[in-house]
């Protein structure tokens, strides 16, 4: 099977599982950024991007603070990409290929927001939106309203391209943010100001992880 069937085949295995994004990159220039050991990495030259959009519903609840039915959401549509990952592995290996699973939310150091790779420039490479003032991905049908998964693999696959979109004159998470980290480009987005902040949250009890959700609710890729 050549590239673009190995995709076509793959994306379809994907979206049967009910991804709701499938997108996949080409990391070979960018995974020696990977907290990952470069053993781990040979020939796995592509990366492909799933997402699972999350609740409105769900997201409509939370005001000036992340709620627990939000806490919870995250956490099983955290555990719902960790499943799809796996099974998306299991497919390719049995095709003879090898594949790694990075697990959707693993992260490695919290304040500077470290973990193995970062799932939202894995997206953005595999075309499926653009890093936007809130420092997340931005699909243009959804906005931020997702969560992200990668597979690491050596299978051939045609590879997607990044988007040349952007937030335009949207700023509605500017506004949002409590914290004030969001600025007007997304380069100046302050990470101290909002890890304080999810800081603030945990220590109120209101959620057990550093989560907040209230720019990911202002961003609904709507108003671009």
């Amino acid at each position: 099977m050549d590239k673009n069937k190995n995709y076509s085949a793959l994306k379809k295995f994907c979206q049967d599982l009910e991804a709701d994004l499938f997108g996949v990159a080409d990391i070979s220039k960018t995974k020696k950024d990977f907290m990952l050991s470069g053993k781990v990495l040979e020939k796995l030259d592509n990366a492909i991007s799933l997402g699972i959009r999350l609740s409105g519903s769900i997201l409509e609840g939370i005001s000036d603070s992340p709620t627990k039915l939000y806490f919870h959401h995250y956490r099983t549509v955290n555990a719902s990409l960790d499943q799809l990952a796996l099974k998306v592995c299991n497919r390719i290996q049995k095709k003879g290929y090898r594949a790694l699973p990075i697990l959707a939310s693993l992260i490695l150091d919290w304040e500077n927001q470290k973990a193995h790779l970062s799932h939202k420039e894995i997206g953005y490479l595999a075309g499926l939106g653009w890093i936007g003032r809130s420092n997340l991905l931005v699909n243009k049908d959804i906005g931020s309203q997702f969560r992200l998964v990668s597979i690491l693999t050596d299978m051939p696959l045609k590879t997607d391209k990044p988007v040349k979109q952007n937030c335009q004159g949207c700023k509605i998470c500017i506004n949002a943010c409590p914290a004030g980290a969001i600025k007007e480009s997304p380069s100046d987005f302050e990470h101290i100001k909002c890890f304080e902040k999810l800081k603030d949250f945990q220590k109120q009890r209101l959620v057990e992880q550093y989560i907040c959700g209230i720019c990911v609710k202002a961003c609904t890729g709507k108003t671009i």
